[in-house]
C-alpha cells in the first residue's frame, strides 16, 4: 500500500502558474503509475494526465495539453503537477493517485488507479 499526500494549493490569480506536489510513502515509489485528477464543484473528477515508472513517459488531457506538465522525482517519491496560464475554470480540488498498472498510457481513468490522496484546493480568480 502507498500513502499519497498532495501539497502546493492555494488561491492565485488568472493567469499565474502553480505547481502541485504530491509526496508518497509506503511502498516502492517507483513500482507506481502517477496521475493527477481534478474535481471541481458538482463535477465528475475529470484526468489531467499521468507518468510513468521511470518519468520517460507523460500522457496528457487533450484539453490541457500546452499548460501542464508532470514530473517526478523517484528519489524523493514525490510526483509533481506544473500548471501554466491557470483560468477560474481551473478551481477544483486536485488529486494525485498511483496506479499499479505496468503502462501509463493504460492509466487515463479514474478506475485505473488504486491510491488517493486527500486532494489540495487550488483557487483561480479573475
Amino acid at each position: 500500500q502507498v500513502q499519497l499526500v498532495e501539497s502546493g494549493g492555494g488561491l492565485v490569480q488568472a493567469g499565474d502558474s502553480l505547481r502541485l506536489s504530491c509526496a508518497a510513502s509506503g511502498r516502492t515509489f517507483s513500482n507506481y503509475v502517477m496521475g493527477w485528477f481534478r474535481q471541481a464543484p458538482g463535477k465528475e473528477r475529470e484526468f489531467i494526465g499521468t507518468i510513468s515508472w521511470t518519468g520517460g513517459r507523460a500522457y496528457y488531457a487533450d484539453s490541457l495539453k500546452g499548460r501542464t506538465t508532470i514530473s517526478r522525482d523517484n528519489a524523493k517519491s514525490t510526483v509533481y503537477l506544473q500548471m501554466n496560464s491557470l483560468k477560474p475554470e481551473d478551481t477544483a480540488v486536485y488529486y494525485c493517485a498511483a496506479s499499479l498498472l505496468r503502462s501509463a498510457a493504460q492509466a487515463m481513468g479514474a478506475k485505473m488507479y488504486d491510491y488517493w490522496g486527500q486532494g489540495t484546493q487550488v483557487t483561480v480568480s479573475s
